[in-house]
């Protein structure tokens, strides 16, 4: 999959997207001339538009394994020149070259997915030769190596031969942090689509102590002492204060004692049922029509 930049401005929000491979690939630049010359002009045009952009936030979407270290750190380099606040937002698998784009964030804005897996590892690339051409490669990626430990250390506080040991990992292909890990190594600063389903037991509870409060008639939270604890009062004027609350409300929603009118059969006379009273007024009716 090849790059994808997309730059959309918002008032004064600017979107960017970098999605796929990073720049070109090693590989793609023994293609045909036209087309290498084509996708990397391309590229080319959306790193200037990113450097060029003027905006009070920026918000990088990044969604890519990697790519090529010199195209990212062009990127990078230009997202550092942007005056306005840098947010980069990780999703997935966030590998490689699109680490290195991941650390142009402002202060505290590395955002990394909650569902994510983060890969820092040591550079490599596709060369033929003899052994001096060999030779020059090697102390090339020596040096990259060095240079992006340097640029994870410099954003995480953390020494580089922390980063360089961890990109030496497997045979210097690394290992896949979670995003925890991720946080606790210094390469993001907190995770993004992580949010609770329900509110804290502590809350729930506060909340239902203070409906209490408003029914008790302590409507106002300055009207408990400072020290106070709900369920066991550090005083007893609080104490009392509450129990006099209290019984002043009940008194308040008093009403006076009413009697409604029912029936009240005399005392010793049999209650009958419908069927009994429709029987006993026959037997009266018959008596009298004798």
């Amino acid at each position: 999959m090849k790059t994808q930049i997309h730059i959309e401005n918002v008032a004064d929000v600017c979107h960017i997207e970098i999605e796929g491979t990073i720049g070109v690939p090693e590989e793609w630049q023994f293609d045909h001339p036209d087309q290498r010359v084509a996708t990397y002009e391309r590229f080319r045009e959306a790193v200037a538009r990113i450097a060029e952009v003027d905006a009070s936030e920026v918000i990088v979407t990044i969604r890519s394994m990697g790519g090529d270290v010199n195209d990212a750190l062009l990127i990078h380099d230009a997202l550092r020149q942007i005056g306005g606040r840098i947010t980069t937002r990780c999703y997935g698998y966030t590998a490689s070259a699109a680490t290195i784009i991941a650390q142009a964030a402002s202060e505290g804005c590395r955002e990394l997915s909650a569902n994510a897996l983060y890969l820092i590892h040591q550079a490599t690339c596709s060369t033929e030769g003899n052994a001096a051409a060999l030779g020059e490669q090697i102390a090339l990626l020596n040096a990259t190596d060095e240079r992006l430990a340097a640029l994870y250390a410099a954003r995480s506080g953390r020494e580089a031969e922390e980063f360089r040991t961890l990109m030496a990992e497997n045979n210097g292909n690394g290992r896949w942090l979670s995003p925890e890990e991720a946080i606790q190594a210094g390469l993001a600063d907190r995770l993004i689509g992580e949010e609770p389903t329900t509110a804290p037991l502590t809350e729930n509870i506060a909340r239902g102590w203070r409906r209490l409060m408003h029914s008790i008639g302590l409507q106002r939270e300055e009207e408990l002492p400072e020290d106070h604890n709900i369920l066991h009062p550090a005083n007893e004027s609080y104490a009392h204060a509450r129990s006099v609350a209290a019984i002043v409300s009940g008194q308040q929603g008093v009403q006076p004692t009413r009697v409604e009118p029912v029936e009240d059969p005399s005392i010793g006379e049999p209650r009958l049922s419908a069927n009994e009273r429709a029987y006993a007024e026959d037997v009266k009716q018959f008596k009298r029509n004798r």
